[in-house]
């Protein structure tokens, strides 16, 4: 599992998608988010600009990255 390090309170999930390279763009995260391909905490996740704080996982395409604060 990788491991993204934030130094505010939290990260919206488009934002963390593209800092974990598995997007490039906003609009690519999107389209992630509206077709159910993210899950956050194991849960389809349809919101982008969900707020990921310390302790939270994501995942989309085989990989779970954990934010970090």
């Amino acid at each position: 599992m990788e491991i993204i390090k934030i130094k505010d309170e939290y990260i919206k999930l488009g934002q963390a998608l593209k800092l974990a390279g598995i997007c490039g763009s906003g609009v690519d995260a999107k389209h992630l988010i509206e077709d159910g391909a993210v899950t956050v905490n194991g849960k389809v996740e349809l919101q982008r600009g969900k707020k990921l704080r310390n302790g939270d996982v994501f995942s989309c395409e085989e990989k779970s990255i954990q934010i970090s604060g």
